[in-house]
């Protein structure tokens, strides 16, 4: 057996491994062993079969299983040997494979790229500065946000007449076939059918061609209330009655939404919703304005520690390991996020290995329950119980994918808590509306 390093750019090491029949026929020979003893053959017992048949029918299986053992072993041995910290898997150079036939042939050569992870300093000192942008909640603002919890809030509500974006409680009838106490939302409707019903009051009534103002099978279907299946055999026009029209109400402050908002009793009165109000917004304009620190520290550490990477090989590497999912063409396209993010996770990796961070089970749980916290408040529950919030935060947990972003999320929260301890904080004054267009 022969191994050559053909090429070391810094970034690559290209291995050529030359291989003899001495190298690998004993390896061959132990395949063929267990292919015997495994060996079900009719006119033979088990385990019984001439060798000459199994050489015959496996001997060609057994070559390249023995092969393939002499590469994956040798691979590891001169990537330890020469104490290497390597980026993915060692990729086969194709052309040079396709030298290779197994028919015939008693000598191989194999050639492989070993892609090599960057080595980088990456010391933080008071000397890296990095902005931190504060809001201050203002009037106008907290005007808005209570607009908003107003209309979040709102109930639907009986009203005169139907306007766009209201609600029509109706009953359609067509011979023997009766759909009473629909709901319609003008909102889903297409132009002619909000001319049907706008104006219209409870006690009107009218035919509508249900195909032209619902050309969506899946809304006819369930405003009928029938299987979508069912349509074909339906005759398009029914006899309509208006029953109510319902609009929505924004709330009012008051005990009703006080409690919804912030749990029974926490929260009397104008005065306390008003300060409730300014701590909730304070805390949201935090989260806003720690993303933005995610955004800037990583795109500060990422040009501090000015990585290069085999760029040309990840994209190999990529469409090899996924198993032909994505074209190199799609993989192109993601390129420059993909090898963003990598060259974040690598300095990530990096400041938690010399600075001596660990990612602990609390950390990961405790991004858990705020992903649970999250995903309720998106549903306007905001007070939810610690045994609901437990419990949904373990699912989070038990799920393998939602688990591995987890860890990721903690390792990422644990260096930047490391960076704004260490680093010089340039704190900016900005609006809420400035923010959010920098984070968009």
């Amino acid at each position: 057996m022969e191994i050559k390093e053909l090429n070391n750019d810094g970034l690559t090491v290209r291995v050529s491994f030359h291989f003899a029949k001495e190298d690998y026929s004993e390896g061959r020979k132990k395949v063929l062993n267990r292919f015997r003893r495994n060996a079900d053959i009719k006119g033979f017992r088990k385990g019984m079969a001439p060798a000459s048949l199994i050489e015959k029918i496996h001997g060609g299986e057994a070559l390249v299983e023995a092969i393939n053992t002499l590469i994956s072993e040798n691979l590891n041995k001169y990537i330890e040997e020469n104490k290497l910290t390597i980026i993915g898997e060692p990729l086969p150079v194709e052309e040079e494979d396709k030298k290779n036939t197994f028919e015939n042939n008693q000598e191989f050569d194999f050639t492989f790229d070993i892609a090599l992870a960057p080595k980088f300093d990456i010391a933080l000192t008071a000397e890296d500065k990095i902005p931190v942008y504060n809001i201050a909640v203002n009037d106008a603002e907290k005007e808005e946000y209570k607009k908003s919890i107003y209309k979040q809030f709102a109930k639907l509500d009986t009203c005169e007449e139907v306007k766009d974006g209201d609600f029509v409680i109706a009953d359609l009838v067509q011979g023997e076939r009766k759909s009473e106490s629909t709901y319609i939302s003008t909102t889903v409707l297409n132009e002619e059918g909000k001319a049907l019903f706008i104006g219209k009051k409870a006690g009107d009534e009218m035919d509508v061609d249900v195909n032209k103002i619902f050309p969506n099978e899946a809304d006819r279907a369930a405003m009928l209330r029938i299987k979508k299946e069912e349509l074909a055999e339906v005759e398009p026009v029914w006899h309509l009655t208006v029953k109510e029209a319902k609009t929505y109400v924004d709330a009012q402050p008051g005990e009703e939404l006080y409690n919804q908002m912030f749990g029974p009793d926490k929260v009397k009165t104008e005065e306390e919703f008003d300060a409730a109000i300014v701590e909730r917004m304070t805390s949201e304009f935090k989260q806003e304005s720690e993303y933005r620190f995610m955004l800037d520290a990583r795109e500060y550490l990422i040009n501090k520690a000015n990585i290069t990477l085999p760029e040309d090989f990840l994209k190999r590497w990529l469409y090899s390991v996924n198993e032909g999912k994505f074209t190199m063409e799609e993989i192109e396209k993601d390129f420059p996020l993909f090898i963003k993010d990598f060259k974040w996770q690598t300095v990530a990796n990096k400041i938690m290995a010399d600075n001596g961070l660990k990612i602990t089970q609390e950390a990961v749980k405790e991004q858990a329950r705020r992903l649970a916290q999250y995903q309720f408040a998106m549903y306007g529950m905001q007070n939810v119980p610690e045994e609901h919030l437990e419990n949904f935060s373990q699912m989070i947990l038990n799920d393998e994918k939602q688990s591995r972003r987890l860890i990721e999320k903690a390792e990422e929260t644990i260096v930047l808590d490391f960076v704004r301890k260490t680093v010089s904080l340039e704190n900016k004054e900005v609006s809420a509306e400035e923010l959010r267009k920098m984070n968009n």
